[in-house]
Formats: C-alpha cells, structure tokens, sequence
C-alpha cells in the first residue's frame, strides 16, 4: 500500500469538514480497504468514521426503524426490538459475508457503496427508507443510480436511515460460494399502500421490479409471483450465471419470499 494521511474525527462537524476537503471516508472498510490494498483506489487523506459515537446506535419512531450509518452488520442482526418488529431486516443482516465482515461491515458504508450484488440496497428500496445525510434526507427510489452510483454530493455523508416497518417482508439470497454476495437478492416488503419487491445482484443495480410488485399487491401469493415473466434482457450474464438463469432466481426467490413472509 502507498502513504496515505489517516484522520480519525470525533464528531459529525469534523468528519463532514474534512470531506468536503477532500478526505475519502472509511466506514467498516470492507470494500475500501481491499481496493487500495489493490490500487484500485488510491486516496491522498483518509478520514475513520469509527470514532463518531453520534453515528451508531438503533431505535425505533413510531413505525420506523432509525438506524445509525455505522451500525455494524453484527449489531443490526442481533438487535432483539428490529427481530420482533422487522425480522427481514435483521436477518439480511445475519447472513452478510461472513463473521468478521458483519464484525466490521456498516450499513452507512454498504449503502454508500451501492455495490450492484450488495444486500442492504435491496432492503433500503423495498422498504422504501428515507436516507438522512448531512445536508438533507432522500428517498429511496431517488438514491440509488446505477453500478456503484448514488444521489450522494461529494463530501455529504450517509448519518442514519430510516425504515418503515413492512406488514411482511422477507429477503430471500442465493448467495455467489466463493464471495457470499448476492447472486440474486430478493427483497419483498407488503404495506397497506401495496407491495413492493427490490432485486440485487442480477444487473448492473438494485432495481424494482413492477411486474411482481403488480401481481403481489392484487395477491400475496407464491403463484402470483409465478405467474410474472421476468425478462432477462438487461439482467447479467457471467461466469457465474446466464441472465436467463438470474431471471429464474428472480422468479424463484420470490416465490420463495412470500412463502416466507405468510409463515
């Protein structure tokens, strides 16, 4: 690795005055850290969010869970209020990576990443969570933009997010072996407005999918989900699996899901 300024803020106004100077923040790391381990990221001034206390932490307002942005993965998981009220919620964040990543991993840094086979995206869209920052708050259907992009300002910093408490909801993984991300992620909320279901790991971002959230919100049934063609057009293909294949699992892991859900 090269030379690199370390900053390790201890309050928001520090770790936000260095970002908007340039400093490249670190949250668990799990991506970052490995990217310039390879070169592939090479930041001049680095600023560790670990020691801003204000950022961590989960309670629930009324019907919504707020969620610090480093709030480890471990943490969320094992959250006894989130598991009785939002159990699809913590059990996404059970079955992250392994146990050093859900050690380490935060929901800030996953969701800023907005890795295309990333979790928690899926759960922050078909949830329809709201995204607080330190200059404004952003709706999920306005945050996600694409592999690796989102609605975040340069130097503007993810502090918590909020999640609606669904009526049902299950996220059903067929996890890649070697990586344990999401090959195909489905994640299906239900709330009285309807139904909404967001998929990760099978194109180039977390994307809904209308079709299954049409069918699903007229009958939250398994069949109805089967009965959706899921068009594999713009889905990936690699050396994992065709995008017919990822258009199977779609269909599969949703079908999946809402049995999961009417349990």
């Amino acid at each position: 690795m090269y030379a690199f300024t370390l900053e390790r803020p201890s309050t928001l106004a520090d770790a936000s005055r260095l970002a908007a100077a340039g400093a490249k923040p670190l949250a668990g790391g799990q991506t970052m850290l490995a990217s310039m381990k390879l070169r592939l990221s090479s930041p001049e001034q680095v600023a560790d969010l670990s020691g801003i206390q204000e950022l961590t932490g989960i309670c629930r307002e009324g019907n919504a869970f707020v969620i610090g942005a480093m709030t480890r993965h471990i943490d969320v998981a094992n959250h006894a209020e989130l598991k009785a009220a939002l159990p699809a919620l913590a059990d996404l964040a059970a079955n992250i990576g392994d146990r050093q990543v859900r050690a380490m991993g935060t929901l800030g840094g996953s969701v800023a990443n907005n890795d295309p086979a990333a979790c928690y995206p899926s759960a922050v869209l078909a949830l329809g969570a709201t995204i607080h920052t330190t200059s404004r708050k952003i709706a999920a259907d306005d945050f996600f933009l694409g592999m690796f992009a989102t609605a975040l300002d340069e130097g503007e910093l993810i502090t918590a997010i909020s999640f609606p408490i669904a009526k049902r909801a299950a996220y059903m993984k067929f996890k890649q072996p070697a990586s344990r991300f999401a090959m195909v992620g489905v994640f299906i909320a239900q709330f009285d407005a309807g139904v909404r279901v967001a998929v990760t790991g099978a194109a180039n971002g977390v994307f809904r999918h209308s079709g299954l959230e049409a069918a699903l919100s007229t009958s939250f049934t398994p069949e109805a989900a089967a009965a959706v063609k899921i068009d594999a057009t713009d889905l990936n293909s690699d050396i994992h699996a065709t995008a017919v294949y990822r258009a199977n699992l779609i269909s599969v892991q949703t079908q999946r899901g809402v049995t999961k859900a009417l349990a």
